[in-house]
């Protein structure tokens, strides 16, 4: 008979538990703060949300939009260049060397819009010249 108790007291702690659930690439939210975290060039509170949502960069990066463009763009863009190699060494390859929705790559965007010189460029090439595949994060 003292095992239903016990088995009362179980369930009541159990059921009071609550799991986080991670964010999406598809929460509205969650990629504006992505976003205006590379727009302010704020590597720290990038990495903290991430981190805090459970996602790893190179799973969301496809998904993820700031005004119509890719994070490394918005990067580029507003010279974000500590965020945006931060993000450049996070994607693998294979994000790195897809093209966007202008049919360029994000290296070859960069060339071609005066971004040739930036670190953000610089940590592209490497991650492709480099090990390329290897696991970050």
């Amino acid at each position: 008979m003292r095992l239903f108790p016990v088995a009362i007291a179980a369930l009541v702690a159990v059921s009071s538990i609550s799991i986080p659930t991670p964010a999406k690439a598809d929460d509205a939210a969650f990629i504006a703060g992505i976003c205006d975290y590379v727009k302010s060039n704020d590597k720290n509170r990038l990495r903290k949300k991430l981190k805090e949502n459970r996602v790893k960069l190179r799973n969301i990066y496809p998904g993820v939009v700031c005004d119509g463009t890719s994070l490394l763009r918005i990067a580029f863009q507003s010279k974000s260049e500590e965020t945006g190699e931060y993000i450049a060494k996070r994607l693998s390859g294979n994000e790195l060397q897809a093209t966007e929705s202008d049919g360029k790559t994000i290296l070859q965007w960069a060339e071609a819009n005066g971004f040739g010189s930036s670190i953000i460029t610089s940590a592209i090439k490497e991650r492709l010249g480099g090990a390329g595949g290897g696991e970050e994060e």
